[in-house]
Parts: structure tokens; C-alpha cells; sequence
């Protein structure tokens, strides 16, 4: 059955004459103050982003049940301030203008990782051009064409959620006219113009799109957004989208066939390829046979620092470095590039690669201070399910992993380790939207050993630099990371990370790109003491200081296994790899250096820990596969929280206790 009218839709037709002849004149209106009652259908009291759906859509005949969930997609409702997403979209409805966005240097080109981590083949370190101020797809400028249509300057479109939310109703207007549909007042009506509106070139991504959008228009959604306005969607249950307009829409039709996907999302299959090229050297992965060979057990989330088009002529060159899947920002397309059995080199440590997947979201910013779409946050959640599911993978911060939280795998390799996705990936959302929320495991009130991080992200705001000038202070902007200090004094120095800063004492910075004194949303550390509205956790062999008031808690109860040195045991070595004993390798393999890193774990301490795993290295440097070899040894290790990135230790030189 189709879905009724919105009640606050204008219906009668000289009324609606009226306003068509009123043209882009009349949007300057959304920049004055909005005044008047909620309408009918929002369910919420009248805030200004509120009164700005309805009058946007009393002017331009989009139902506002339409217009509030196609924005919630995009952006959840929310304005960060002006500042753009990390494909150069601006404001709640995710109005992208990207010629100027593009980054400085590619995120795979940057730094001294090399994406491989084997120390047992020549490193691999490309280097890429940043793409021109080439002509950019349709997806990356809708602000400009937002800008033709209502006559707004690009800049208040930017800026101004009253006149953004103008420009998108104006683009779901005109997407609805070149279908040569009516602008009807039932929101069934709509489902082409939000399939277009999602900027997809293939009617799958575009499908995916709109029933999401769908979804949230029948469920409905209520929530305050970052600038502290309330807003809400009445959940209309009955709507039921004329999905056959799809077939109308001039897109291209894209093949899931090869893939690994689950079937809630648009997934194409565009391979990595595995070439032999000069000298024997070969790329961009190595062919495997997980999970029988060797389980798989991290998921490793990414973001690219790069276009979609140029993100895929680097996965596609033999000569460079690989990951199993892009997740495309602006609708949340999926392309798989190397299948699950095979090793793709992504992560910058060899042990984690062989297993792991990666995943690289969209994202090409100059400026790291941005944030991602809702819709590429659910296409990514649902992936990571799937492959969750599929291969026995924890949904845990210990196994879905940021670029950020892989360890480097020797000493020389710990600086110049990546730091992607950053201080602004959501992760208590992105969690929620995996099923597995981050909640207190322990006795409520009670002074557990463990806790898990979690701050609100929207309030959560410490201080970065760096973003786009050295030194410079970041745009303000909701964070998963709290600071860590010497002392319960905001005064008091970072935490001091020699690994990360190997020259003078080591001593942390507020810099976006400096992981030695943070700690991510859904980690989990021992409690050191806590102190007032303080509280230390044991971090890189020290005590860490963190802001925790009861009134505003950054951190929940939780209990978990932990490790501290075995009896008479001083301190014990740290590693950023779990590999066999020499002994284990057998004749034509090269026995691999187990390497400790520059760290140590005192006694007394005590680490969270992971999985216990015996020591395991994948043999692969040629492209012969014949000479492939899983090692396997009989020493054990525990993966552990040890800073901001895991680490290893030998459960030889532990005792593990809850």
C-alpha cells in the first residue's frame, strides 16, 4: 500500500502555483530567522534546523518526511560547523564542492610504512600524484548545481544549515522533474529522485541508497545534533516506495558476481592485480588459502586520503600496494579488490596483514578535521557483519582495528606507522551500528579494574593541531580519543611514547597524527588509581591520567582477563608481531628475528588482554606460490592493549588473571 500524504504538505494547487512562480528570490528567506510551530509530522518541539526542513519544504514541494531522512543519511542532522566531510560535502544534507578539497599527498604515499611490513622482502613504498583539479564527477559537486537552483551564494550554502537544507530540497525537487515525476505530496513518490540524489552511477548503489533512506523514513529517528538542535522524524510504517521508478533513471547497471558482499549492499568486483613485473618482483598481494591455511582475525578499517577514481587506479596498478575493499563515501558503494583467502598489503606489519582484511573508506581532505556519511558508516557496518560472521571474527576493539591501533613490527618501523582513521572516526556509532554497543560490563557504581573508553563524541572535543598548519589548532570537532597526562593535571605533559617520538624524551604532542597520548573509543585498559573525577589506566609502561567525572564519564566499568609479569620478573619485552621460535621454521624458509619493540612492561602493571595465539609467520616473497609456507610455532603470545595500538607478549612471560 502506498503511503499517505504529509499532513503539513501543501495541497491546494493555486497555492502551489503560487510558490513556483516565487523562484530562487524566495530561499532568501531561509536565512532570516524561522518562526511558527513544528510541523505536524516531526513529532519534535520547533528548532531552527527543524522550522528549516518545513519551510525548505513548503518552498520546493518535497515532502519533509523525505527531505529529514535523506538528510539523515547523509549527515545525521548535523552541521560540524561548516566543516566538510571527507569527500568536500558541507552541511546536513552533505552538499559536496570538492575542487578545492583535494589532499596534499595520498594516504598510502605518506610517511615511512611500508604497507607490506616484511622485513624478509625489499620494502614497498609508492608514490603517488595527487589527482589535478580535473573535472570531478557529478557525486563531488553538488553544491555548485544546489547553488544554480536556488540562487544562494556557494558560500552560505556552506555555512548556513537553513540554506543548506534549501539547496538539497532544490536537488530532490529538480531530480524529481527530470524523471518527469509530480511533485507529489506522498513521500512513496520519491523513491527515483533519492536514488539519483545519491549521486551513484549504477542502479544498485543507488537502490541500497534509497531503501536506506526509506527505512529511516518508516522507522523514524529523533536525536540532538552537534550544534545542540533537536530534531525528529515521526516513524510513517506504512510508506511503501514506488521502487520501479529505479528503472527510469538512465543508470548503469553493476554485477555483484565475484564478490564477497552480503546482500544489504551495493557491492562490484574490481580486482587487485597479481602480475609479475621486472625482475621478479611481483604485486599487489600475495595469493593465500585462508581461512585453512591461517585464520583470519582483525578487520582493519582505513581511510584513503584519496579520491574514489584515484583510490582505484592504485589498487589496480601491479606495482603498488593493496586492500581487500573501498567503501565509497557519498553512497556507500562497495568495491572488492582482493578475495578474503588472499594477503593483501595494507596495514604495515606482515603479521597483522596475513590476518587481517582491510577496508579503505573514501576520503581525500587536506584537512584530517572531517567527518564521514552515514551512509558510508552503515554500508561499512554491514560489510564488517558479514565478514564478522563469515570467518569466526570478534566484534571487539582488539580485532576491529584502526590503521591507527597496528602496532609497527620493529623498532625502526614504530614512527612512521600510519594514523588513519583518526581522532574523528565515530566509533561508539559505528559499534552500535555493528550491534555491539559499548556498555559497562562491570557492576554499576563499582570501582572495576578494567574500563572501556567512551566518551560523547559530539561533546568530546580535546585539542588538535596540525590539521592544516603545524602547530596551528584544529576546527573544534567531536572526538572518539581522550587525552592521556602524567598527572591529573591538564597542565601536566603527555604521555610519553619513544617509539612513536625516538628522538629527545619522547614526549607527546597535540598533533592529529600523533597517537602516543590518546586512548579510542571501545579500548579497554587496567585502572591504575583514580582520583577525584580522574582516572589512571596503565599505558606504554606508565601511569596515564585521563578526565573521567562522574557527571560527564569518558570511560565505563568493564571486566576482562588481564596480564601482568610472571613472579620474579622485573620487566618484560613488548612486541609488534606474534612469530615463531627459530626452531619452528622449516629447511628453505629464513628463520624471521623475533624483535622486541623499543617498550617495556614492568611488573606490577597490567594489560587487557586479546587472544591467545601461538606464533604463526606466513612465508610468501615470491610469485612462485609453490614456496608459500605457514609457519606455525609452539611459543604463545598474548595480543594486548598496550597504548593506542595493540602489541604482543610472550605467555611465557606473563600471568594472566581476571
Amino acid at each position: 500500500m502506498r503511503g499517505s500524504a504529509d499532513p503539513t504538505y501543501p495541497t491546494d494547487p493555486g497555492r502551489r502555483r503560487l510558490r513556483r512562480t516565487a523562484g530562487a528570490l524566495a530561499s532568501a528567506a531561509l536565512l532570516l530567522p524561522l518562526l511558527g510551530a513544528a510541523p505536524a509530522d516531526s513529532g519534535a518541539p520547533a528548532t531552527g534546523l527543524q522550522r528549516a526542513f518545513a519551510a525548505a519544504s513548503e518552498q520546493y514541494h518535497v515532502p519533509q518526511s523525505v527531505l529529514l531522512a535523506v538528510s539523515y543519511l547523509q549527515s545525521r542532522w548535523d552541521t560540524h560547523a561548516g566543516a566538510p566531510s571527507v569527500t568536500g560535502g558541507y552541511g546536513p544534507m552533505h552538499l559536496t564542492d570538492a575542487r578545492t578539497a583535494l589532499a596534499d599527498a595520498p594516504h598510502h604515499s605518506e610517511g615511512t610504512e611500508d604497507a607490506r611490513g616484511d622485513s624478509a622482502r625489499p620494502a614497498l613504498h609508492p608514490t603517488t600524484e595527487v589527482p589535478t583539479q580535473a573535472e570531478l564527477p557529478p557525486r563531488l559537486r553538488t553544491l555548485t548545481k544546489a547553488a544554480e537552483l536556488t540562487g544562494l551564494p556557494a558560500e552560505q550554502l556552506r555555512t548556513d544549515p537553513s540554506a543548506n537544507v534549501a539547496g538539497g530540497a532544490a536537488l530532490l525537487a529538480a531530480a524529481q522533474r527530470d524523471l518527469a515525476e509530480p511533485l507529489s505530496a506522498d513521500p512513496a513518490d520519491w523513491y527515483g529522485a533519492v536514488a539519483r540524489f545519491s549521486g551513484a552511477d549504477d542502479t544498485a548503489t543507488a537502490a541500497a541508497y534509497a531503501d536506506d533512506v526509506y527505512d529511516v523514513l518508516r522507522t523514524g529517528e529523533r536525536r540532538t545534533t552537534d550544534a545542540g538542535q533537536r530534531v525528529a522524524l515521526a516513524a510513517r510504517p506504512e510508506v511503501a516506495p514506488e521502487t520501479a521508478q529505479l528503472k527510469r533513471t538512465g543508470l548503469r547497471t553493476v554485477s555483484a558476481e565475484g564478490t564477497e558482499c552480503p546482500v544489504t549492499v551495493s557491492c562490484e568486483w574490481i580486482p587487485a592485480p597479481y602480475e609479475e613485473f621486472g625482475d621478479g618482483d611481483y604485486g599487489n598481494h600475495d595469493l593465500g588459502n585462508r581461512p585453512a591455511s591461517q585464520s583470519i582475525r582483525y578487520i582493519v578499517v582505513h581511510d584513503t586520503e584519496d579520491a574514489w577514481d584515484g583510490v582505484l587506479a592504485m589498487v589496480q596498478d601491479p606495482t603498488y600496494v593493496s586492500w581487500n575493499y573501498t567503501l565509497r563515501s557519498t553512497d556507500g558503494h562497495i568495491a572488492q579488490h582482493v578475495k578474503a583467502k588472499d594477503v593483501a598489503w595494507h596495514a604495515g606489519n606482515w603479521y597483522v596483514n596475513a590476518k587481517s582484511i582491510g577496508l579503505e573508506h573514501e576520503g581525500f581532505l587536506a584537512s584530517p578535521d572531517a567527518w564521514y556519511t552515514e551512509a558510508m558508516y552503515r554500508a561499512s557496518a554491514r560489510l564488517v557483519r558479514y565478514l564478522a560472521a563469515e570467518y569466526g571474527i570478534p566484534l571487539d576493539r582488539q580485532h576491529i582495528l584502526g590503521h591507527d591501533n597496528v602496532p609497527g613490527p620493529t623498532t625502526s618501523t614504530v614512527s612512521g606507522m600510519h594514523t588513519d582513521p583518526g581522532p574523528y572516526w565515530d566509533w561508539q556509532h559505528y559499534f552500535t551500528l555493528l550491534g555491539r554497543p559499548f556498555e559497562p560490563t562491570a557492576r554499576r557504581g563499582g570501582d572495576s579494574g578494567v574500563v572501556t573508553i567512551r566518551p560523547d563524541y559530539a561533546s568530546n572535543r580535546p585539542v588538535y593541531t596540525g590539521c592544516v598548519t603545524a602547530g596551528q589548532a584544529c576546527a573544534a570537532h567531536g572526538s572518539s580519543e581522550v587525552r592521556l597526562y602524567s598527572q591529573p593535571d591538564t597542565t601536566s605533559a603527555l604521555i610519553k611514547d619513544i617509539g612513536t617520538h625516538p628522538s629527545g624524551d619522547g614526549t607527546s604532542s597535540t598533533g592529529v597524527n600523533d597517537v602516543g597520548s590518546r586512548a579510542s573509543t571501545g579500548q579497554q585498559y587496567a585502572v591504575a588509581e583514580r582520583r577525584g573525577g580522574w582516572t589512571a589506566i596503565w599505558y606504554l609502561g606508565q601511569k596515564a591520567w585521563f578526565q573521567n567525572p562522574a557527571t560527564n564519564p569518558t570511560a565505563v566499568s568493564a571486566t576482562a582477563a588481564v596480564v601482568t609479569p610472571r613472579e620474579g620478573l622485573t620487566e618484560i619485552p613488548v612486541y609488534g608481531r606474534a612469530y615463531p621460535e627459530a626452531s619452528a621454521y622449516p629447511a628453505g624458509v629464513p628463520a624471521q628475528t623475533v624483535s622486541p619493540l623499543p617498550y617495556k612492561l614492568p611488573a606490577g602493571q597490567k594489560y587487557v588482554a586479546g587472544d591467545k595465539v601461538p606464533g604463526e609467520y606466513y612465508y610468501a616473497v615470491t610469485f612462485d606460490t609453490s614456496a608459500h609456507r605457514v609457519v606455525v610455532g609452539k611459543d604463545q603470545y598474548y595480543e594486548i592493549q598496550y597504548g593506542h595500538r595493540v602489541a604482543f607478549v610472550r605467555a611465557a612471560d606473563v600471568r594472566l588473571t581476571a
